[in-house]
């Protein structure tokens, strides 16, 4: 199987990296054209010069692009993958809405496959091959697709429909931007009571609130300026606009949602757009003068 990835950033970089190590023959493009040719002297890969030229030399691509724009781009522009004929599969990886999907799926050749399959899972996960894949297909639809999901994740799951996959991505990241604004407030609290950070932090990883997110984060939330960013603020915020529509358009009320969604514009109008979202915390504290 020939395989192509777009989109070599925090995620899909290492995504790439456990693709190539189990031994698929790998193409990479990348929009800034130095990094694909830094990753491919790294790891043996293929560079493509365009996206089409991806598609004409991939069975299947895989796209990892931050949100619809990119996504947009590399898949109806100009040079887009969908003005030809190849590969047999496109596979979404990235945090999109499903009305994009539906979009791709409408403009998609006769001969290609869309499918949406985000990953849930931070960049330790995705390194470590232990990403949890949502799958906008049957499993039988899926089947060619295992060994490459395998390659990336811990677990797949197949949700039966196109879509479905980009449906409960925003769903999932709901859950975990809700979790990131209460925590962020929650430290805010005891930091305001004299309570030392890291302290506070041994108590919630050890009560019922716990959750693998905290833990994995848990310098981050400490000293977000100190450690590499995983999560902007910025992609936080447009994680929640996305899923915001999402609830209107399916009349479902989504009162915390939108208050999260309010910090996090606030937020990142305060400059906090390209800070890890565990940043909230330190605005959340400047909030409690």
């Amino acid at each position: 199987m020939r395989v192509g990835l777009a989109g070599l950033g925090r995620m899909g970089a290492p995504m790439a990296h456990n693709i190539a190590r189990a031994g698929f023959n790998l193409v990479v493009w990348n929009r800034t054209a130095s990094k694909a040719q830094a990753f491919a002297e790294e790891t043996g890969c293929a560079v493509a010069q365009t996206p089409r030229d991806l598609a004409k030399r991939c069975d299947v691509v895989i796209s990892m692009l931050a949100d619809d724009a990119s996504s947009e781009a590399f898949h109806l522009g100009e040079h887009g993958i969908l003005a030809v004929n190849e590969p047999s599969c496109v596979v979404v990886m990235g945090t999109v809405s499903p009305d994009h999907i539906a979009a791709l799926v409408e403009a998609a050749p006769g001969g290609v496959s869309i499918i949406d399959a985000p990953v849930s899972g931070a960049t330790q996960a995705a390194r470590q091959a232990q990403l949890l894949i949502m799958a906008g297909c049957t499993e039988q639809t899926g089947a060619a697709l295992a060994p490459l999901f395998d390659a990336m994740g811990k677990r797949t799951v197949y949700l039966g429909r196109r879509g479905a996959g980009a449906i409960m991505k925003l769903a999932v990241n709901a859950l975990i931007h809700g979790l990131n604004q209460t925590v962020s407030e929650a430290l805010s609290l005891t930091d305001k009571a004299g309570i030392a950070a890291d302290l506070a932090f041994d108590v919630i990883e050890a009560s019922a609130a716990a959750a693998p997110m905290l833990s994995y984060r848990r310098p981050l939330y400490l000293d977000d300026r100190a450690h590499d960013v995983t999560f902007t603020v910025a992609l936080a915020r447009k994680d929640m606009e996305i899923t915001a529509a999402l609830a209107r358009d399916f009349g479902v009320a989504f009162p915390q949602g939108s208050e999260t969604l309010a910090r996090l514009r606030d937020a990142e109008a305060r400059g906090y757009g390209d800070r890890d979202m565990a940043a909230m915390r330190d605005y959340m504290r400047k909030e409690s003068p």
